[in-house]
């Protein structure tokens, strides 16, 4: 299907609402059926009907359908956030005793969901270096249930070979799931390289204002069913019917917004790389980037995320560099129309707190819809304050 047709109308049934433009929403926890005979026939098949809005609500149903068709998938669910979506993606296909292999430095919530509460019931891991498809393989036990991908990571960007990753697996019946948060739908489509279930945070590229928090897993008919009637309804990871259709409007301009990112976050990383104050700036798109052309296989675009290694001795000349900013937020998250920083120092030399394995030199980028221009003359101001 056409992007512009997913973005403008896809899902949505103007007639059904008095020929509205925007869908309305569908503020109900209930809804009320003719007879016993319809009640009965539409709790059966809870997943395409209206019953109770912690399962499907109207308003959220068009959201469902639009990221379906963006991610090239046959169903999605909507969540309450990108962490139930990744919980739940993971937890539906696992059991006491099973194995989850995963990507080395995913996303914090993630390892969490790994390392505490998944071990809590008798599920073991194990993260592995996956830039190399035979670094999984070496990790699968007869008991590997789940590979859990990231890619690109959200902080250093490493890419896993998805094509390659969904042979192994489908090799030994595992199944995978990837979040695809770095890229958004607009720059790539996992399900496309044989990837089982396709994850985000739809806080992000998807809603892109900063004002709802949501997730979303896309995958096939089977597995999204699987998922509905089990983790999805148990856990009650529902969204809002009101935040579904703010994420609604937000999706009218996700292409506009995420090749904006893109473009101008190509030039400020130019700029950047021949900087003596950078020693390094890792996007996957920049031609020393070390799987450079991976990236470029699986990818259309790299959005607005790049991290820079500061070319500093000292402590104290981040804390310079990052207090003479003014024109970034210093802020977690990523995909609204704000640029933002994210110091790796400030998860350094906390009490009680083991120290990130992210150098304390790299700070974390994201490129809102500001000028290029405007940008770069901050940072270079930002820069000079380095002593």
């Amino acid at each position: 299907m056409d992007l512009n047709d997913i973005l403008v109308h896809h899902a949505e049934d103007r007639k059904n609402y008095f020929n509205a433009v925007a869908p309305p929403i569908i503020q109900s926890s209930n809804f009320v059926f003719d007879s016993i005979d319809d009640l009965r026939s539409k709790i059966s098949d809870e997943i395409n009907h209206h019953v109770y809005t912690r399962g499907n609500n109207p308003t959220v149903q068009i959201l469902r359908k639009k990221v379906a068709e963006l991610e090239h998938a046959e169903d999605a669910l909507i969540t309450s956030s990108g962490s139930a979506a990744v919980a739940i993606a993971v937890l539906a296909h696992l059991s006491a005793g099973d194995h989850v292999v995963s990507v080395a430095k995913p996303y914090s919530w993630t390892t969490k969901l790994i390392t505490q509460l998944l071990h809590r019931f008798g599920v073991s891991h194990d993260f592995v270096d996956a830039t190399n498809v035979d670094n999984i393989r070496s990790a699968i036990q007869k008991n590997t249930k789940v590979l859990m991908l990231e890619s690109p990571n959200s902080l250093t960007f490493e890419c896993q070979d998805l094509e390659a990753c969904s042979k192994l697996a489908k090799e030994y019946n595992i199944i995978t799931v990837i979040d695809n948060s770095y890229s958004s739908p607009i720059f790539q489509n996992p399900i496309d390289f044989g990837i089982d279930l396709v994850v985000h945070s739809g806080t992000k590229y998807i809603n892109g204002h900063s004002d709802v928090v949501m997730g979303v897993v896309c995958g096939s008919k089977e597995l999204i069913t699987k998922i509905f009637y089990s983790e999805f309804m148990t856990l009650g990871v529902n969204i809002s019917p009101n935040d579904a259709a703010m994420a609604i409007r937000g999706l009218r301009t996700l292409n506009l917004r995420v090749q904006r990112s893109d473009e101008t976050a190509t030039k400020v990383k130019e700029f950047l790389h021949s900087h003596p104050k950078v020693k390094d700036v890792i996007h996957p798109f920049s031609d020393d980037f070390p799987q450079n052309e991976l990236a470029k296989k699986q990818m259309r675009g790299c959005g607005g995320l790049f991290t820079i290694n500061l070319n500093v001795t000292k402590k104290s000349q981040v804390y310079q560099f990052v207090n003479a900013i003014e024109k970034f937020h210093i802020a977690v998250s990523w995909g609204g129309y704000e640029s933002l920083i994210i110091p790796s120092i400030a998860f350094h030399d906390v009490p009680g707190v083991e120290d990130s394995p992210i150098p304390w030199t790299f700070i974390r980028f994201y490129i809102g819809l500001e000028d290029a221009d405007y940008l770069i003359t901050d940072i270079q101001q930002a820069l000079n304050a380095i002593e």
